[in-house]
C-alpha cells in the first residue's frame, strides 16, 4: 500500500499533497518540505519505532516563576530595546542593510558585556579573524576579553561552543553557515533553516544566550525562510541612512520586553555613540521654520520623540506629477492628498509632490497625519508655521481629527525642548496641564481655515 505523503511551505504554511520546486501559494523557491507526523497511536507509532513518549507536566495560570536572569551591557540605547538587558538562553536575530553597522554594534555590545564580566565568543563566517581584529583596533576594544574565532562548519561550532561555554555567542551570520547533514550550499532556505533551528535549541539546552546576525533582502526583510523569525526570542532590525549618521535599532519581536521598542545611535569614527536624546538631536539642524517644515511628536516604542517632516510641492513639467516619500509609507500620503482635495478644498493636480522625514528616520503610525496635512499646505501655500508649535493627529477619509494614544507624554517632550504650542484633535479627556498652548481643531477644514486661512 503507497504511503501517504503530505507537503508543506516553510515560509507561508500551506500545505499540499505533492512537493514542487515551487509554492504555489507565496511565490517562494525550494520552500517545500514533507510532513512527518508524530504520532504514537495507530499506523504512525510505528515511524517513531513503537516507542511512546512521556507525560508532559501541566501547570495552570497561577504558577508563578521566577523571572529569567538579564545581564546590562551598560549601553542605554541596547539595554532598553532587549527589554532591559540580556536575557539567559535567549535566542537573537539581528537583521539590517549590507554596510549598515550590523558587525560594528555586536562588537561593541560583546566587548561590553565581556568587561561586565560575561564569557563572550564571537564567531565570524565572513570574515577572518585579522579583519575583526583589525576593526577592533579601530573600535578602541582590542584589549576586551572576547574570544574569537572564523569559521563556517556548524558542527565545528557547536562542538566548540559546548567546550568553552560561554554566556553569550554571537555568529556573523546565519546565512554563511553550514550543516554538512542538509544537502544544500550555504545560504539557501533549507541551510539557514537547519542552522537556526540547531543554534536555538542549543542556546536553550545549554543555557548560552546566542545572537545571530542575518542579512535582508532588498525589500528590507531577513532573508530566508521566515520560520527562523519564529524560532527565535527576539527580532532585532538595524536601520538608517547611508547618507545619514543615526542609525535606529527596532525591536519588531521581543518575548521578554516590548516589541517596537527603539534605539537610537550616531555613527562616529570611532564606531556606534548611543543617543540619550534622539528628539534634540533629530531637531539639531533645524533653523528658522521655512514653508513645508513641521515638528512632529511621535511615539517610537515607549519613548516620545520629536522630527521634522519636510514637504515641498512644485509645478510638474510632466502629465503625470511625481509622488516621492521618504521615512513615511507613500500610500498614506497618497490618502491624504485626497482628503485634502475632497473635504479642504485644497488642490495638488499638476504639482510634484516630494516628503521626507528628516535625519532617517522612518515613521508607521498614523499620528503624523496631521503633521504631513500641514506640511503639506504649508509648502503649497508658501508659508512657514510658527516655530514654537508641534502637531500630531490622525485624519480619518471624511476629514475628522482622530485623538491618538500617549498624548501627554508627546506634550511633554515638547515642552522639555522649548515648545510652546501644540495642535492636536479634540481629546475626549483634557490632557493634563502641560504648559502649552494647545490648538484643538474640529476637524481638518478647520485646522487649514484657521492656520492658513488668511493667506
Amino acid at each position: 500500500m503507497a504511503k501517504d505523503l503530505t507537503f508543506s511551505c516553510t515560509a507561508c504554511g500551506a500545505a499540499t499533497s505533492k512537493w514542487s520546486g515551487r509554492c504555489d501559494a507565496c511565490g517562494e523557491w525550494n520552500t517545500i518540505v514533507e510532513d512527518k507526523a508524530l504520532s504514537t497511536a495507530g499506523p504512525a507509532k510505528k515511524s517513531l519505532g513503537g516507542k511512546r513518549g512521556k507525560a508532559i507536566t501541566l501547570t495552570d495560570l497561577a504558577t508563578q516563576e521566577a523571572a529569567p536572569p538579564r545581564t546590562e551591557s551598560g549601553v542605554g540605547e541596547l539595554d532598553r530595546v532587549l527589554g532591559g538587558g540580556l536575557t539567559k538562553a535567549s535566542a537573537l536575530l539581528v537583521g539590517g542593510d549590507p554596510g549598515i553597522g550590523k558587525s560594528t554594534l555586536l562588537l561593541q555590545a560583546a566587548a561590553r558585556f565581556a568587561r561586565n564580566g560575561l564569557k563572550v565568543v564571537y564567531i565570524s563566517g565572513e570574515e577572518s579573524a585579522a579583519q575583526v581584529q583589525m576593526r577592533a583596533r579601530r573600535l578602541g576594544l582590542e584589549k576586551s576579553p572576547v574570544k574569537l574565532a572564523s569559521e563556517t562548519n556548524l558542527r565545528d561550532i557547536l562542538t566548540t561552543l559546548e567546550a568553552e561555554a560561554p554566556d553569550l555567542a554571537i555568529i556573523d551570520s546565519i546565512q554563511t553557515m553550514w550543516a554538512d547533514n542538509v544537502d544544500s550550499a550555504p545560504g539557501s532556505v533549507s541551510q539557514v533553516r537547519a542552522s537556526a533551528h540547531e543554534l536555538t535549541t542549543f542556546a536553550k539546552r545549554k543555557g548560552i544566550s546566542t545572537v545571530m546576525v542575518g542579512h535582508v533582502t532588498k525589500e528590507g526583510a531577513i532573508a530566508g525562510p521566515r520560520v527562523v523569525e519564529h524560532m527565535v526570542d527576539t527580532v532585532l532590525y538595524f536601520e538608517g541612512e547611508r547618507g545619514h549618521q543615526f542609525r535606529i535599532l527596532r525591536s519588531v519581536k521581543n518575548r521578554f520586553g516590548p516589541a517596537d521598542e527603539i534605539g537610537v545611535f550616531e555613527m562616529t569614527g570611532k564606531g556606534l555613540a548611543e543617543v540619550k536624546n534622539p528628539s534634540a538631536l533629530f531637531l539639531s539642524e533645524r533653523g528658522t521654520p521655512a514653508p513645508g517644515s513641521v515638528v512632529f511628536a511621535g511615539i517610537e516604542g515607549t519613548r516620545p520623540m520629536l522630527c521634522e517632516i519636510q514637504a515641498l510641492v512644485a509645478p510638474s513639467p510632466h502629465s503625470q506629477p511625481r509622488r516621492s516619500v521618504v521615512g513615511w509609507d507613500g500610500g498614506r500620503l497618497a490618502m491624504i492628498l485626497a482628503v485634502l482635495e475632497s473635504r479642504c478644498g485644497v488642490p495638488f493636480t499638476g504639482l510634484d509632490v516630494y516628503l521626507n522625514v528628516a535625519g532617517g528616520l522612518r515613521i508607521s503610525e498614523p499620528a503624523a497625519d496631521l503633521a504631513v496635512a500641514a506640511a503639506l499646505v504649508s509648502a503649497r501655500e508658501d508659508a512657514a508655521l510658527p516655530a514654537e508649535a508641534v502637531v500630531f493627529g490622525e485624519i480619518s477619509l471624511s476629514g475628522a481629527l482622530r485623538p491618538v494614544v500617549q498624548t501627554e507624554n508627546r506634550l511633554k517632550e515638547a515642552q522639555k525642548l522649548g515648545f510652546t504650542s501644540a495642535i492636536t484633535p479634540l481629546q475626549a479627556k483634557k490632557p493634563a496641564a502641560s504648559g502649552l498652548t494647545l490648538q484643538q481643531p474640529q476637524d481638518l477644514a478647520q485646522f487649514v481655515q484657521d492656520i492658513f486661512g488668511d493667506r
